[in-house]
């Protein structure tokens, strides 16, 4: 058995700076073949909806990043073996002994589809003949910013809520990213071409809002930071949606390893340290959201799937075909909320705003099964990530207040800009009333307009109480928090 061979079955982690998995298969053996298993059950269309597990332009978004990491790895003398496959650990046995490898490396994964697969291959490697069952999957933590080793807290205990959280995990140590190797050697092995659109079964075009792959990733971190100096402006700018410098973007890249969450603290730190600015805490504390929900995501399992969530909460969902198609196809009738599904749509991306706004329209208003959305969402979203998505989601759904469209999009599109360029046949309303154009024409704003809200848009066909409140505030464009009104009223109370 030729010890010095293995294998390194790379999935959510297409990047070659700061990765210990691959660092530690180097250090354990001299060629090193690396493999993806492009999974076919991925792209199979989900049961009971119409649409696929993944959608066209997450699609584009992988072999992009995949065609990238091939660049890469040519340049340090080897390649990715892309492996069409609806068998993942089948396919790498197959591998495994074809190579006589004594081990195969990965990154460790959280939730059950992908631990099933680990399950699996672990199983067949311990049955292996040519090996006495002696060679094993060994598998490496490298998706978070914090690493298990370092938590005050047990892996599948962390504490619960977010605030908990952050307290136990903001003043920990964040390990020292690993170098980049300069070169592999790999054993001979055929690489066929990556495939194509066409032959994952898509007819349609992709056209993600952002590039593909490590290149894109380590590009867009320069120019945020150093580039642009756009990370001093992170906590102003987070909650827009127009454009593309309005928040850091690094979420596509997180979510399939292109970037290290390592590496984003490292050139934030040196960025502190070189600009004598503490920007980017914003961006480290989101982080720490994205942590939370990792770790939320070993401790809950496949309870965070259910409909009532991990608590097990009362629920009473609709499964309402026709409303829930109107939601994502963006014809809901509100222009913020479909403004941004007609941005995911077309795109596979939306801003942080959006989200919120889009689910507690899904959940609050149409009452439609929160699981359906998160489905939705991660059949799009190029950013989409397991246990973010899924948390998230289940955090709209379950845990929070209700956001009001028509206020929000006062709130944080008072010049309607946003809702036009996603929304042109609104072009002609005026801001701020353009985010209720069915109050618009109960009150006759529409008659002077070249404008028909039947023949050019869509009226809402639900109602909320909540919506004329917002109708009053969108009429006089007061965009001011009630919240912070009254916290400010209290103040001065309590000085009288």
């Amino acid at each position: 058995m030729p010890a010095n061979t293995a294998i390194y079955w790379l999935r959510n982690d297409l990047r070659f700076h700061d990765n210990e998995t691959l660092v530690r298969a180097l250090q354990g053996h001299t060629r090193v073949l690396l493999v993806y298993p492009l999974d076919l059950r991925q792209f199979e269309q989900l049961p009971g909806q119409e649409f696929r597990k993944t959608g066209v332009h997450r699609a584009v978004f992988l072999l992009r990043a995949l065609q990238d990491l091939r660049r890469r790895a040519h340049d340090k003398g080897t390649d990715i073996a892309i492996i069409p496959t609806s068998a993942p650990a089948t396919a790498l046995k197959k591998v495994f002994d074809q190579i006589e490898a004594a081990a195969i490396y990965t990154q460790a994964e959280i939730t059950s589809e992908e631990t099933d697969d680990e399950k699996k291959v672990a199983a067949a490697l311990a049955q292996d003949a040519r090996t006495g069952g002696k060679a094993k999957l060994i598998s490496v933590w490298g998706k978070s910013l914090y690493h298990p080793e370092e938590l005050s807290f047990a892996l599948n205990e962390a504490p619960e809520p977010f605030r908990e959280f952050r307290r136990a995990v903001e003043k920990l140590p964040i390990r020292d990213v690993h170098g980049e190797p300069a070169g592999i050697e790999s054993p001979p092995y055929y690489y066929p071409p990556t495939p194509t659109l066409a032959d994952l079964g898509f007819t349609e075009a992709g056209n993600p809002a952002y590039p593909g792959g490590e290149s894109a990733g380590l590009e867009r971190l320069n120019y945020y930071l150093a580039g642009s100096h756009l990370v001093q402006r992170y906590r102003s700018t987070r909650n827009k949606s127009l454009g593309a410098d309005y928040s850091s973007k690094f979420s596509p890249y997180l979510a399939l390893g292109c970037l290290s969450p390592r590496e984003i603290y490292r050139q934030i730190t040196d960025y502190h340290l070189n600009h004598k600015k503490s920007a980017g805490n914003g961006i480290l504390f989101e982080m720490r959201w994205r942590d939370f929900f990792l770790y939320l995501g070993v401790k809950h399992g496949n309870r965070i799937f259910r409909p009532g969530g991990f608590k097990d909460k009362a629920h009473d969902w609709t499964e309402d075909h026709d409303l829930f198609e109107r939601w994502t196809q963006g014809r809901t009738g509100l222009p913020f909320v479909d403004a941004h599904l007609r941005e995911l749509r077309q795109t596979g991306f939306m801003s942080n705003r959006g989200r919120v706004n889009c689910a507690s329209f899904l959940t609050r208003d149409y009452k439609i099964d929160w699981r359906w959305g998160a489905a939705w969402f991660e059949s799009c979203l190029i950013d989409y990530e397991v246990c973010a998505n899924w948390l998230n989601w289940h955090t709209q759904a379950l845990d929070i207040y209700y956001t009001s469209a028509p206020w929000q999009g006062l709130k944080y599109d008072k010049k309607g800009e946003y809702v036009k360029t996603w929304l042109p046949e609104l072009k002609e309303l005026p801001a701020p009333l353009v985010h209720a154009p069915w109050k618009m024409d109960a009150e006759g704003m529409l008659n002077d307009l070249d404008f028909d809200l039947d023949r050019d848009y869509y009226r809402p066909g639900i109602e909320n109480t909540k919506w004329d409140w917002a109708w009053n505030r969108l009429k006089t464009g007061d965009s001011s928090s009630p919240r912070r009104k009254k916290k400010a009223a209290a103040a001065v109370k309590k000085k009288t």
